[in-house]
C-alpha cells in the first residue's frame, strides 16, 4: 500500500527507515527549470540540501530534474510528463516552468520558486491566500537599492542600458518597475529587447554609445547569455552590472541581490510543510529574504571603472 505524503513525513518524523520494500514509496519531488545557468542550479541544490536537512536521503526520496532548454514550448511539454508521472509535488524554478506547471496541474502541488511577479504571471491571484494546489517564493528584488549602489559606484551615471527577453514576464515586471524607480533617480533607462540568447550580443552592442552602464535584470534569456554582455562591456568599455550576485563570478562588475542557494533553502521550507501535510494553497508566498553584495574588482577594472573602497569595504563578496 503507497504511503501518504502525509504518512511518509510522518514515518520520517518518527526515525523509521526506509526498507527495500518501501522503496516504491519514496517521495517523488519532480523539479523542472526553464533554462539552467549557476543562479537556477543553486536554486535547484539548495531546495534538495533542505529536504536531504530534514530526513530524507537518496534511499526515500526520488528528485528528478528537467530543464526546458529556455522553450516554453518545451516546458510545457515537461510539466505534462511530469503530471502523467504522479510526483508528491513538483517545484517549478522560474516563471516560465511554473506557470506550465500550474497551467498542466489540476491535483499535484505546485510549489514554485524565483519568479519575480507571481500576480502578474498569474499563478496565484492572492499572494496571502494563494487558493488552489499552488503557492511559492518570489525574488522580487530591492531594485531601489541596486540603482543607488550603481550611482555610488558610477556618481555621473544618467543612462541605464537594459538588455532583456520582452517575451519573458519576470523581465517585463523587472523592467517596469525599474523604469519607475530610475526616473525617480534621475537615471533614463533604454531599453534592449533580445528575444533569444542568440540575440543577446547584438542587444548589448547597440547599447555602447547610447548608455553608460548596463543592467542585467533576472531575465534567464540574458543571464544564460551573459557571456556575450560582458564582452560587450569589455570591448566597448561600458561597466556591466547584474541584478544576481551569481552574475558577478562570470564578469558583472556588481550585484546586490540574493544568494540562489539560499533561496533554493528558502523554497525547501515551502515543500517540506506541504510534503508535512499543509496545502500548498493554504500557504502565503514566501518573499525571499536577505541581500548580499558582490563584486568584481578586476573586472570592473577591464570595463574602465574603479569600485569605491565604500562599496568594496561592506562587500559580502569579492571576486578576486
Amino acid at each position: 500500500m503507497k504511503f501518504t505524503t502525509f504518512a511518509k513525513a510522518a514515518a520520517l518524523a518518527a526515525g523509521v527507515f526506509c526498507t527495500a520494500a518501501q522503496a516504491a514509496d519514496q517521495t517523488y519531488i519532480a523539479t523542472t527549470a526553464i533554462v539552467e545557468h549557476p543562479a537556477l542550479d543553486s536554486v535547484r541544490a539548495g531546495i534538495k540540501d533542505s529536504l536531504m536537512e530534514n530526513g530524507y536521503n537518496e534511499e526515500n526520496l526520488k528528485f528528478t530534474f528537467e530543464s526546458a532548454q529556455g522553450s516554453p514550448a518545451t516546458a510545457a511539454q515537461i510539466a505534462r510528463k511530469m503530471i502523467g508521472s504522479e510526483p508528491d509535488l513538483i517545484v517549478a524554478i522560474a516563471t516560465p516552468s511554473a506557470q506550465a506547471a500550474v497551467s498542466a496541474s489540476e491535483n499535484i502541488p505546485v510549489i514554485f520558486s524565483v519568479v519575480t511577479d507571481p500576480l502578474g504571471a498569474k499563478l496565484v491571484s492572492n499572494v496571502e491566500q494563494p487558493g488552489g494546489n499552488v503557492t511559492g517564493l518570489s525574488d522580487m528584488l530591492p531594485l531601489a537599492q541596486q540603482l543607488e549602489l550603481l550611482q555610488e559606484i558610477m556618481p555621473g551615471l544618467k543612462t541605464l542600458g537594459v538588455p532583456y527577453n520582452p517575451g519573458e514576464p519576470n523581465a517585463v515586471s523587472s523592467v517596469e518597475a525599474l523604469k519607475v524607480i530610475a526616473k525617480e533617480k534621475g537615471i533614463k533607462i533604454i531599453e534592449a529587447p533580445a528575444p533569444k540568447s542568440s540575440d543577446v550580443a547584438l542587444a548589448s552592442q547597440k547599447l555602447i554609445g547610447k548608455a553608460d552602464a548596463i543592467y542585467c535584470p533576472i531575465d534567464n534569456t540574458i543571464i544564460s547569455a551573459l557571456e556575450a554582455v560582458v564582452k560587450t562591456g569589455i570591448d566597448g568599455q561600458i561597466p556591466v552590472f547584474a541584478a544576481d550576485t551569481d552574475s558577478v563570478a562570470r564578469g558583472a562588475i556588481a550585484a546586490l541581490g540574493f544568494n540562489y542557494y539560499d533561496l533554493g533553502k528558502q523554497t525547501g521550507e515551502l515543500v517540506l510543510r506541504v510534503l508535512n501535510g499543509e496545502k500548498a494553497g493554504d500557504i502565503p508566498v514566501k518573499f525571499a529574504e536577505g541581500t548580499n553584495l558582490a563584486i568584481n574588482p578586476k573586472m570592473a577594472a577591464r570595463m574602465g571603472i574603479e569600485i569605491p573602497a565604500s562599496v568594496t569595504e561592506r562587500a559580502t563578496q569579492v571576486i578576486e
